[in-house]
């Protein structure tokens, strides 16, 4: 969609949150959110929330704010929230043990579908209803699943991930250290825990509440 193209990395990024805490309105029965509500809700300013909602046009009148009906079913519109997405997941340690038993159960359009190890005494097992293959087995039980979960060492990151981009994968949640490189059309997330963790402790710190 042309105007989805022009909306700006970091609106798409936010409109996620939105969208779960607006659908949660809605499962309460709230019928209308102000723009502040939703700003102290999600940590996000006034002026953005609504800059960013202004990218799709009129979602809300002045005074009025916004009815979260409209909201919930123009957000699942929007993020494909009726669609679901199949995942699979590479790498089934703590970690990804832990990814398999919560599954994104709260945000059905998400599911693991599949998951990888190299260990063959896991091979055969389920973890929260999802089947464990053998990573050998990768090219034959991906099926046409796009995105992927990456939570293996990270020497074997670059390896895993030139397979499943041979395998069609456009989209990889990287939970390594390793910065894998992919061509142009493939997306990754990076999401490196320590550092996050890191960066917490400094703006705790260094801009405290």
């Amino acid at each position: 969609m042309d105007e989805e193209a022009k909306i700006p990395q970091a609106t798409a990024k936010r409109l996620p949150l939105y969208y779960r805490f607006i659908n949660n309105l809605y499962l309460q029965g709230k019928m209308r959110v102000s723009s502040k509500e939703l700003s102290d809700a999600v940590k996000v300013d006034s002026a953005t929330i609504r800059r960013d909602f202004s990218y799709f046009g009129a979602l809300g009148k002045k005074g009025y704010g916004y009815n979260v009906e409209h909201l919930v079913s123009f957000f699942r519109k929007t993020l494909d929230q009726d669609e679901t997405t199949e995942v699979a997941l590479i790498g089934v340690g703590n970690l990804g043990t832990a990814f398999l038993n919560y599954n994104f159960m709260k945000n059905n359009n998400t599911k693991i579908v599949v998951a990888f190890d190299a260990d063959k005494e896991r091979v055969g097992q389920e973890v929260g209803g999802v089947p464990i293959e053998h990573i050998d087995d990768l090219e034959e039980r991906m099926g046409n699943v796009s995105v992927a979960i990456l939570t293996v060492p990270s020497q074997a990151a670059q390896g895993i991930t030139d397979r499943l981009i041979g395998q069609g994968v456009s989209g990889i949640l990287n939970f390594t250290p390793a910065r894998i490189t992919v061509p142009s059309d493939v997306r990754v997330h990076h999401i490196d825990l320590s550092v996050e963790l890191q960066s917490l402790a400094y703006f705790l710190k260094h801009y405290p509440l």
